[in-house]
């Protein structure tokens, strides 16, 4: 669906928190800055990627989506930029588009970055910097236009210390960054979203499911 009038109600966030995080989300409309989301496991930061597509100029064109954590670490440039015909063994006969030439012209959603290897992160700074990528096997270089939301649950800056993450992919990325925060710091979603799935099950079952003062009680305070 479309972009609705107001990026609050494209996400469930009635506490102050969120209505911080959705006012930031509002005065980012107009731009095409890379964004760095953070926060921890299930805070709904890939929901939040999302939103920030469709609230922004490059809503309408690819969307392209790929879990860092997934990838094993011998496939991360090919997976990242592409790879010529018989760039290695295995490799299609055509070559095969990496994740930023399927993102070109749109968005490109990087998540878990911080689990992304030191000789990759490189790589990954030139193509933001040159707004080019390589193909693995290739000596040509490959214009794109790409917007890069990354997120992660880990300390960037703690990783940089520890020569873990370079310091000017960081600040490449983090052009804006928007922290999430957990559930146990905003209690006001908590019912609202019991709330929203609860209906949502109902309407899959074909049940009438409704939670008690008591079960809400519980829930909150759990």
């Amino acid at each position: 669906s479309g972009a609705s009038s107001g990026v609050e109600e494209s996400i469930i966030g009635e506490s102050a928190a969120m209505q911080e995080v959705f006012a930031t989300i509002e005065k980012l409309r107009d731009t095409d800055a890379n964004i760095l989301i953070l926060g921890e496991n299930g805070t709904g930061k890939d929901v939040i990627a999302r939103l920030l597509y469709r609230c922004s100029p490059r809503y309408g064109r690819p969307f392209v989506t790929i879990d860092l954590g997934s990838i094993p670490e011998q496939l991360f440039e090919s997976e990242l930029f592409g790879y010529e015909g018989g760039a290695f063994t295995g490799a299609l006969s055509k070559g095969r588009p990496g994740y930023f030439e399927v993102a070109n012209g749109g968005t490109l959603f990087l998540d878990e970055i911080g689990e992304m290897p030191m000789n990759v992160q490189m790589k990954l700074l030139r193509a933001l910097q040159e707004n080019e990528i390589m193909r693995l096997g290739s000596s040509q270089p490959r214009k794109i236009d790409v917007r890069v939301i990354a997120a992660t649950n880990r300390d960037l800056k703690e990783m940089i210390d520890a020569n873990e993450f370079r310091s000017d992919l960081y600040y490449r990325l983090n052009v804006v960054n928007l922290e999430i925060p957990p559930l146990r710091e905003r209690k006001k979603d908590i019912i609202p979203l019991a709330q929203h799935f609860l209906n949502q099950f109902n309407a899959k079952f074909k049940t009438h499911k409704t939670l008690s003062p008591y079960s809400c009680k519980t829930l909150e305070e759990y």
